[in-house]
């Protein structure tokens, strides 16, 4: 289904599947993409999301070829040689089908791990709440690059296991360092998170936000307007996004999203 990938990102999905093909190809159940370059259009800042489903658990020589392999076929945000941010998640079938939460991965390839990648470190498989979440949006909306379609391959997440992640991913934000150089992700995390609180279903980032600003409290608004305008745009630093405004929006979602979610 590659007529589906979105020729802007066509060569770059091409060379990361070929990496993954490579270092998983005998064990590899699946390849979907998902995300930003299905849902929205893939905006100036976007990453490229890639699930992929392994029979067996890939060992130690294949998750680190794996991961140093995509550090030449990603690239930071803003990047001006035209390549976007990777996104990669692989997942051994066996740990998510029967569904249990947390759930179990392999490794995970993003930006944020560049540096310690870069230095030799590879994280090791854990139990990621993060993949009710993942996993409910593949199945909502994916393509199969590899593989069978994401709701014939996994079980639907429970809306109990959905909250549980959806929380347990709001409660990661209590302080200024747990933002830093995170701002604008966050802001529309929280604004995803509060849109799904409240409707049970999962929209593109400025979608949410724009869904919020309907509804939040004027203090607040020139915050999440902000983060928007930065995603739409490309702009990679705002003032509005630092300081007591963004910390109070930040506590206010919280609160917020906690009272909806424990209710």
């Amino acid at each position: 289904m590659t007529e589906c990938v979105p020729p802007e990102i066509a060569g770059q999905v091409a060379t990361a599947r070929a990496a993954i093909e490579r270092h998983l190809g005998a064990t590899l159940d699946a390849i979907h993409l998902f995300g930003s370059a299905l849902d929205g259009g893939l905006k100036p800042r976007s990453d490229i999301d890639l699930l992929v489903t392994v029979a067996v658990r890939p060992d130690e020589t294949a998750r680190r070829a794996l991961m140093f392999d995509l550090l030449a076929a990603s690239a930071p945000p803003g990047h001006a040689g035209g390549m976007r941010p990777l996104e990669v998640t692989v997942v051994a079938h066996g740990d998510v089908v029967p569904w249990r939460h947390p759930a179990r991965r392999e490794p995970q390839f993003g930006e944020w791990l560049r540096r310690d990648l870069e230095a030799g470190i590879v994280e090791p498989a854990l139990a990621d709440h993060d993949l009710a979440i993942l996993l409910t949006k593949a199945r909502q909306h994916s393509v199969a690059l590899a593989g069978p379609p994401a709701a014939a391959l996994f079980e639907p997440v429970p809306a109990r296991d959905l909250v549980a992640a959806l929380l347990a991913t709001v409660a990661q934000w209590h302080a200024e360092p747990d933002w830093r150089g995170n701002e604008c992700n966050v802001v529309l995390a929280l604004a995803r998170i509060w849109y799904s609180a409240e409707t049970g279903r999962i929209a593109p980032k400025d979608v949410a936000a724009a869904w919020v600003l309907a509804r939040l409290p004027a203090a607040y608004r020139p915050v999440v307007a902000a983060a928007r305008a930065a995603y739409l745009g490309g702009e990679a630093g705002v003032a509005t996004l630092s300081g007591e405004p963004l910390a109070a929006f930040i506590g206010y979602a919280r609160r917020t999203v906690e009272s909806m979610l424990s209710a």
